[in-house]
């Protein structure tokens, strides 16, 4: 199955780049980023997914669309897991929410930003990210290519010990000032020896259901290219890592906990881009508008209409060829669009 990435131009969403976010970067200390999750997070609901990685497998095809349409800088919205930084990298935004009605993918976001503090490089943050021992010396890998990053990882077995690894991302998080309980650090560690279980062969998987043989690996998602063989993982290139983790060293990639279809999270977002003269350059849906119904698809259409934008903003979006009809694509186009 392949999941097909469509840049939405109909919302005109989009930013006055670069003007007026002095507001929304001058804090960058850790209570100010316990502030800001806390302002904007509401009570968080369930899902029958893990999220650790994605399932869209065609997830890269759309940052040519992106950067055509001129979606550059500004603020950038998404949901769910790292797929997020891809985008991130290449919008190249002052700021960004990750927003999500699971308060599980405000613990994994806190997991990656641990490793993107601990790891300078890209071969250090997947060999962290996967329990695996860096490669040596690590100058020698700042230039590598992906696939020989991959390489290395696949023929590279966990450490025997990875106590080490697990208390320095455990200082690393505390330091976040974000209020964890004993639970949240064990779910924490649980998402993170997934990684290291099933290396680079993890897949996305449903609650109580084991991961369909259709669902890219982590390997396939980090090897993918654009229709035109092109990479655009934050991955592929030292410049893009190291732009998404410059903006988590100063805590500007967010993340909250909130439903899209509910009444503060979106909002409260929203809320502050106007009152400081923000405006958004792409907002990453996936398919949310399946899962939404009655007044709170209507909500989630009132949010978006909120945002600042222009003829530059994106709407990404995720379309299941596999296991949709036209007709139901032709209705999630119509329930996005109505929130011009």
């Amino acid at each position: 199955m392949r999941i097909a990435l469509r840049a939405v131009l109909t919302l005109a969403l989009a930013a006055a780049l670069s003007a007026g976010l002095s507001h929304l970067v001058a804090q960058p200390d850790a209570t100010s980023f316990r502030a800001r999750i806390d302002r904007l997070s509401e009570e968080g609901g369930d899902f029958d997914t893990d999220n650790l990685i994605s399932n869209e497998q065609s997830y890269l095809d759309v940052i040519p669309a992106l950067k055509t349409a001129g979606a550059q800088g500004g603020v950038y919205i998404g949901v769910g897991p790292d797929q997020n930084f891809s985008y991130i990298a290449h919008i190249r935004p002052a700021i960004a929410f990750i927003v999500d009605i699971r308060r599980d993918n405000l613990l994994l976001h806190l997991l990656f930003k641990a490793l993107f503090g601990l790891a300078s490089g890209r071969s250090e943050y997947l060999s962290m990210l996967t329990g695996r021992a860096p490669p040596s010396p690590p100058e020698a890998w700042r230039d590598a290519s992906l696939p020989r990053i991959v390489a290395y990882l696949d023929e590279t077995k966990p450490l025997a010990d990875l106590n080490g690894l697990r208390r320095r991302l455990q200082r690393e998080i505390a330091g976040f000032n974000v209020p964890l309980t004993a639970s949240d650090y064990t779910t924490i560690e649980r998402f993170h020896s997934a990684f290291i279980n099933a290396g680079l062969s993890l897949k996305f998987e449903s609650r109580g259901r084991p991961a369909r043989a259709v669902y890219p690996t982590y390997r396939d998602l980090l090897l993918a290219t654009d229709s035109n063989g092109r990479s655009w993982n934050f991955l592929a290139a030292d410049r893009d890592y190291q732009f998404v983790r410059s903006l988590e060293s100063r805590n500007l990639v967010v993340p909250v906990v909130g439903d899209l279809g509910g009444t503060h999270a979106l909002a409260a977002i929203a809320d502050e881009m106007v009152q400081h003269g923000d405006r958004l350059s792409a907002f990453y849906i996936s398919n949310v508008e399946t899962y939404l119904y009655g007044s709170k698809g209507t909500q989630f259409v009132e949010n978006v209409r909120r945002l600042p934008r222009d003829e530059h903003s994106m709407i990404i979006r995720s379309t299941f060829r596999a296991s949709i009809s036209r007709s139901e694509v032709q209705a999630a186009n119509e329930f996005v669009s109505s929130a011009r």
